[in-house]
């Protein structure tokens, strides 16, 4: 899953973006509102995290340029400016949450889990497919109640199959979302993490599907003897 940080306070971003990454995510940072408005028409993500008061444009003038261009990324607002007015006027723009700082680092992880699991129609943090079951909350994967030893690449691959359960991810859309700026994610190295997780997968009544020359979908097969 990809996202991107607005925040003009480097040390927080800093911050934020090794615990976002350390948990998984692919993460983008940006200092001001210029380049927020610039990278969120450009890139497709799946939650914006959006600082207020940004330099050369507000953080609320970049909201409403997104959703001027129909952008349906998830939004949140963390920021200082807390009355009252300024909740409901982030929110009646188009924010799908508003935190405000300081803030707790549990509450905040826990409030992007909720988004990402909006953002793919879920009501439950635990999806099942084949003998297979994703907890959202902890982003294990385990079969039986026993956790599957999948390295984290691998994970955010397969989380992503999950959330698109039933629909083709495209090579282009893997690419988007398990990479930032200036990582790299080749067709072949795709191919070798799909390899892996069907290898991985083959006991438990699961296995990714090459839709040849658009992308890669999930099956559930019958499991191996």
């Amino acid at each position: 899953m990809r996202i991107l940080l607005v925040e003009d306070n480097q040390a927080l971003a800093e911050g934020l973006s090794t615990i976002l990454r350390g948990s998984g995510y692919a993460v983008d940072v940006v200092a001001d509102g210029a380049s927020a408005e610039a990278v969120a028409a450009a890139e497709a993500y799946d939650l914006v995290i959006l600082d207020l008061n940004l330099p050369e444009m507000d953080g609320l003038d970049v909201l409403r340029s997104m959703r001027a261009r129909h952008n349906r990324a998830a939004v949140m607002i963390l920021t200082a400016r807390g009355t009252p007015e300024e909740r409901v006027r982030g929110l009646d723009l188009g924010a799908d949450d508003y935190m405000i700082k300081p803030f707790d680092i549990a509450e905040f992880e826990a409030r992007i889990r909720v988004l990402l699991r909006r953002q793919a129609g879920l009501r439950s943090s635990i999806i099942q497919h084949g003998g297979v079951t994703l907890d959202l909350a902890s982003r294990t994967f385990s079969s039986d109640g026993v956790p599957l030893d999948i390295p984290a690449r691998e994970v955010a691959l397969l989380e992503l199959l999950f959330l698109r359960a039933g629909k083709v991810v495209s090579k282009d859309a893997i690419v988007q979302s398990l990479t930032g700026f200036g990582d790299d994610l080749s067709a072949n190295a795709i191919e070798q993490y799909v390899s892996r997780l069907r290898r991985r997968l083959s006991l438990h009544g699961l296995t990714v599907k090459t839709a040849r020359g658009i992308g890669y979908y999930l099956e559930t097969v019958t499991p191996a003897p």
